[in-house]
Formats: C-alpha cells, structure tokens, sequence
C-alpha cells in the first residue's frame, strides 16, 4: 500500500526532488524579472518606510491578545484604508478581522496577503533592551507576572503584509497592471483560530495566490510542511470544600494534575518524532484551602498530518477520561482549534526566493547586531547577532521531523500559498520569547519589516507581469491536490470562541453584536456533583 493510499495529506506534502538525493539541487535563475512596475512596488516600500516602521510600533505598543486585538486591527486598516484599499471588518464573523480589497483594471490575478496582530501573554519586554526588563509588570502577591508582549512578532508580521499589499496597489496603479489584491486581517493566530474558520467558511475562495511571512532568526524560504494541530481543552467538575476537612471533596485539580502526569507516559510509545504533545492547566484553583471545583487544562496535540492527529488525540482523550474515574471527577472537552499540515509550492518558493537574493538580506544597523549580542550574552548564546545572508534554497528532509503549525495551512490547501521569514530575532534565540519581543519593533524588526514588504511584493509583481510564472504555481497546486479531498479538521458543531468587543469599537468598524454564527450569551460551566461517599458509618467500638 503506498503512503498517498494511506495518508494523502502526507503523500501531497512530501515532494523532494530526485537529485536531492544526491546533493545536486539546484534552485532555477530566470524566475524573477525586473520590470518597471516591479521598481515602482520597491520604491513605495522605501519611500514609506517611517510609516510602515511607525504601523508597527503601533500595534507593538498595543500588545493586544487573540480575538481582542481592537486597536491592533484598526491600525492596520487604516493604513490599507489610506492607500487605497476597502476595507470590511467582521470577516467569518470576527469582530477583529477584516478584509480589505484593491482592485485595478479588468482580470488580472486576485492575490492574497496575511496579516496578524496578536500578542502572547506573559511575554512583555521593553523594545530594544538586551536583558529581561517586562515593560508591564504585573504585581500580585501571591502571583506576580508580565503582561502581554509580541514575542512571536505578529506586529512586524501584519505591518509588512500591509505594505506589500500597499505597494502593489499603487505599482499596479502607476503601471496600468489588472489586479485585485485581498488582503486578510486575521485574528487569533497564536491560538490558530482566525484563519481555520475563515478558510471553512469560504472567506479566501477566488484567489490565485497567496503570499505569507513569519519573523524568524534567518532569512529564507522553502516547500516544507508543518504539523498539523488540533487544541483542545479538558474541563474536569468537582465539588469544593474547606482543605482543612477535605474528606467527601472531589478535586478537579486532582484530576488536571494525574491527566498531565499520564499524558507524559505517551511520549515514550506513542509519539513518533513527527509528533509534539504540550499542555498548560489554565485554571487549576486560587487558593490552598478550597479545594478546586473546576479545573482545566489544554493541550496542542500536533503531527503530520490530521489522521495522524486524531489518533494521538484519541489517546489524550482517553487519558482525560482515567484521571476523570480515578478521581472522581466529571470530565468533557472542547476543540478550539484545528489546522492541517501545510501543502508545500516548490514553483511559488523558487520564485520568493530568487527575489530574496535579488533584494538582499534585511540592512541591520550597528544598533541591530548590538542589540542581538546582549540578548544572546543574556540568553547564554554565542553572540553571532543578527542573520546578514538569504539562506540557501534546499529541498525538504525526505523523513518528516515536526515542528510547529500555523493556521495559513488550510489556506494552503485552498489557494497556491508560499511562506517564508526574515531575521527579526538574533541568532540561535526562539520566537515565543520576550528576547524576540524586545526585537519586534526596535532597530532589528525595522529591517525585518521593510526587508519583508519588499521580497512580498517583489513575487507579488512577478506574478502579475509574468503570467506564465503564476500557471506553474497553479499547475503544480493542482498537481498535488488531485487525490485529496480537503475538509476543515473543525468539528461540525464548531462555534468560534470569541470576547464581546467594547462598544466603542462596534461603532468604529459599524459592527452589530452578536455575530450570526456563534450562541450568546455562552453556555455557563457549572459544577452539580455531588460530595463523595464513604461508605456506611464505622460503628463505634466497644
């Protein structure tokens, strides 16, 4: 049996080219022209670069959580408002989303941008300083801890998007070329909800091409894959009571605690090296001497591909149902999200890449790789600073090793898509960190972000002067999606998760609350269990 009748997902994703094999891989020349509209894009990038750098300050500044990036999202569509674009808020129901279109002449393709805003919780740092120094501090007590930061660089991600799409609008003007560009401001990337939803509910149908970036430590491309993910969240129901007469109690955080302590013993037989299992208990009790009634605790369970998912997560779910009878508690889950593996564009990457060799590595200041060495002397990292080359293209590992997810994969599966990343954090540092928080908008993400824009909207124009460039994207898309039937890793009672938004912002972006496809108010989780038993009462001795 052949891995494409097992596993069609993995058999479209997996595609190294023969003469990898031996180490003869050469990436084609002649891909990316240089053209006068091409010029213009580049030029716009650098003749706005105090704006575009300004956008990403902005939203830095505003560190806003998934699913409430309110100001974030304004931001961002007021600068695509002012260059042209129309601009919808309320994509597939968010209040954060929104789409924003730009359209020149008659035909021509319709290309996409990804944008994002969100920021990571616990990850606050102040811009540009080599050492941990949170610029919110949150004092408690009992629980100190920092406020949200982008550590993930989503601010620099959304504003590069932007001024790409931007900067194709007005060379597309200026030169007379048909295009319609769509650009996609996308909710909850960190918790891969936004754009999982949206792709299920047709939100990026009709496109050509889709172009996507992610800050990173190098600058480079690929046709590798991602995991595929699905999040899932464990609600375990007791009965409180005094700690100091526990007895008859029922501890739901007895139950987090044995699921996560078992969830453990999977590693050794039951993850392949393709697979990642990691969990938090978000809600595990505020105070020693009650014992907790609900507990939760959530788990990214990821591998390469959704059938290989569902098998692993089949696994977590009846380890939740252990730690359930063993304590006594009661247990149910949710799915809050779920993305597939991400469909590779060898033709679409080719192309990114020889424009990235073209441009050249983002232009870091001394003020860059100064920051970059304290931060790895911070970190115990060599201090190499920043990332001043573009990569080698290179085809990807023949055996599949894992890795993260992200929620363009099911875009991927529905449109041509290409991804890649330029540095914007130092050398050997991790994204998810308050080091790359402290990059994201200081002198090393405003290279980062203008160097994106550029290598964007450099293919972008590729694809609109060159047609025969975006029939090789199209041909090889079909190719590899001929014997797979894709369908959202959502379930089919799938309600979003969503934060009811200020008024203020309602009126703003001429919103109504609630959207049609979620129930509000939300059902209430609430505990109705009853005391444990102890059996009959001991009769006294005599």
């Amino acid at each position: 049996m052949t891995v494409a009748e097992t596993d069609p997902a993995m058999a479209a994703a997996g595609d190294a080219p023969r003469e990898a094999a031996a180490g003869a891989y050469e990436p084609p020349k002649g891909l990316a022209e240089d053209s006068p509209a091409k010029r213009a894009a580049l030029a716009w990038v650098d003749g706005n670069s105090a704006r575009i750098t300004k956008l990403n300050s902005t939203i830095w500044e505003h560190a806003e959580l998934s699913l409430r990036e309110w100001r974030s999202s304004l931001a961002q569509a007021d600068f695509l408002e002012a260059a042209g674009f129309e601009v919808k808020f309320g994509t597939a129901g968010f209040p954060t989303a929104f789409t924003a279109t730009f359209r020149e002449g008659e035909g021509g393709p319709v290309l996409g941008f990804s944008g994002e805003y969100d920021a990571l919780p616990g990850l606050s740092q102040k811009s540009g300083v080599g050492q941990h120094d949170p610029r919110e501090y949150v004092h408690d007590p009992f629980a100190p801890g920092y406020g949200p930061g982008h550590g993930c660089g989503h601010s620099a991600l959304g504003t590069a998007a932007a001024a790409a799409a931007a900067a194709v609008a007005r060379a597309a003007r200026q030169h007379r070329k048909p295009v319609t560009v769509k650009f996609f401001g996308s909710t909850a990337e960190e918790t891969l909800i936004g754009k999982t939803y949206a792709v299920s509910k047709g939100v990026y149908d009709g496109l050509d091409a889709f172009l996507d970036w992610h800050p990173s430590t190098a600058n480079a491309t690929g046709w590798g894959s991602s995991t595929a993910m699905t999040a899932v969240t464990f609600t375990f129901l007791g009965v409180a009571g005094h700690g100091g007469t526990p007895l008859g109690n029922k501890s739901a955080l007895d139950a987090a605690v044995m699921m996560a302590t078992m969830s453990e013993f999977l590693r050794e037989e039951n993850l392949a090296p393709s697979g990642r299992l990691h969990w938090v208990i978000n809600n595990g009790g505020d105070i020693p001497n009650v014992t907790p009634e609900i507990a939760e605790i959530s788990y990214y369970v990821r591998e390469g591909s959704p059938a290989r998912v569902k098998v692993l997560l089949d696994k977590v779910i009846a380890v939740s149902e252990a730690a359930a009878t063993a304590s006594q508690t009661k247990v149910s889950h949710r799915i809050t999200s779920a993305c597939w593996n991400q469909l590779p564009a060898r033709a679409f990457a080719e192309l990114l890449h020889e424009n990235m060799r073209q441009i050249g590595p983002p232009d870091f200041t001394d003020e860059a790789q100064q920051l970059a060495k304290e931060l790895q002397d911070s970190l115990g990292l060599p201090q190499k600073g920043m990332h001043t080359e573009i990569g080698e293209l290179t085809p990807p590992n023949p055996v599949f090793m894992g890795g993260g997810s992200t929620d363009v994969a099911d875009i991927s599966w529905n449109v041509p898509t290409v991804s890649m990343g330029a540095a914007l954090a130092p050398i050997g540092t991790k994204m998810h960190t308050w080091s790359t928080a402290a990059c994201a908008a200081s002198a090393p993400g405003r290279a980062a972000v203008l160097a994106a824009a550029k290598y964007l909207a450099a293919t972008a124009m590729d694809l609109v002067t060159q047609p025969e460039r975006l029939k090789a994207l199209k041909t090889e898309f079909a190719e590899r999606t001929k014997d797979v039937d894709w369908k959202t890793a959502l379930p089919d009672d799938y309600e979003p998760p969503m934060y009811e938004p200020p008024a203020w912002f309602l009126r703003r972006t001429g919103q109504k609350w609630p959207p049609d496809n979620i129930t509000w108010p939300p059902k209430r989780v609430i505990s109705r269990e009853k005391l444990s038993s102890l059996g009959p009462e001991l009769s006294p001795q005599k």
